[in-house]
């Protein structure tokens, strides 16, 4: 899953892709670098980003949308959004996946929008509005507490008829860098809910802080935190340099 940010708040890349033309040489990229979904986002959901208004998302996702229409045959397309009516526009101009980062906290209309539009869904775990999620990482049992928060939800979105889920545990979202860490080395324990699992770390902080790095310096590290999350039972990456997670998961392969 490569990422195409069409904002000027994300941690890393924000402002790059705001025009068509840039929008569109940001997909091509993508594509030859064996992306399979490319992931819309266009409000950033980092900590501390500003929230934007609704329009503002929509008005960022229609400019993508008319500079993707010739490549929207060419990858499977995610909207990354936590309001429904984002994701509804996008899923009825063609996006595939909705990708929802508050696992349906934020907006009372998600689950049944994806119910109605029967689209896969990806559940992330965090504990509140990214502006104040960092607040929020006290946990009882951290892999304990995750655990049963997606599994209660998984049941919520399967009793609405739900059955394509794709769970991430949210690294970043709401956890300080050991937690992650303790996330990173046990994600195994999510396959009992027998969904694919999606590892969004591609650059974030807990790999470059305690390196004294920056966002900018962190490929190396994301490399390595891709490999091991893909040797703990990460079926998805999702990432902003698609050539190098594609590669690590060439090599993970080769192990058999």
């Amino acid at each position: 899953m490569g990422i195409l940010n069409v904002t000027d708040e994300s941690f890393y890349d924000g402002g790059k892709y705001l025009q068509e033309s840039s929008i569109i040489e940001r997909a091509q990229q993508l594509l030859q670098e064996h992306t399979d979904i490319i992931d819309i986002g266009c409000m950033a959901t980092n900590p501390h980003a500003r929230v934007i208004s609704e329009e503002e998302e929509l008005y960022a996702l229609k400019t993508a949308l008319q500079a993707l229409q010739p490549y929207m045959d060419k990858a499977l397309y995610s909207i990354d959004t936590y309001r429904a009516k984002v994701a509804d526009y996008a899923i009825s101009h063609g996006v595939h996946i909705i990708n929802d980062i508050s696992g349906g906290a934020f907006d009372s209309d998600m689950f049944p929008l994806t119910a109605r539009k029967q689209v896969p869904y990806v559940l992330t775990h965090t504990t509140h509005l990214p502006q104040y999620m960092q607040q929020h990482t006290q946990y009882k049992d951290l892999i304990g507490d995750i655990l049963y928060y997606m599994s209660e939800k998984i049941h919520t979105l399967h009793a609405m008829g739900v059955s394509d889920i794709i769970i991430d545990p949210g690294f970043g979202f709401g956890k300080t860098v050991e937690q992650n860490y303790t996330l990173l080395s046990r994600m195994d324990v999510f396959r009992q809910l027998q969904c694919p699992i999606l590892a969004g770390i591609s650059r974030k902080s807990m790999l470059y802080k305690p390196m004294n790095i920056t966002p900018q310096q962190a490929l190396p590290a994301t490399t390595a935190a891709n490999t091991i999350a893909l040797l703990h039972g990460a079926d998805i990456l999702r990432v902003h340099d698609a050539a190098a997670a594609w590669q690590a998961i060439q090599v993970v392969e080769l192990l058999g």
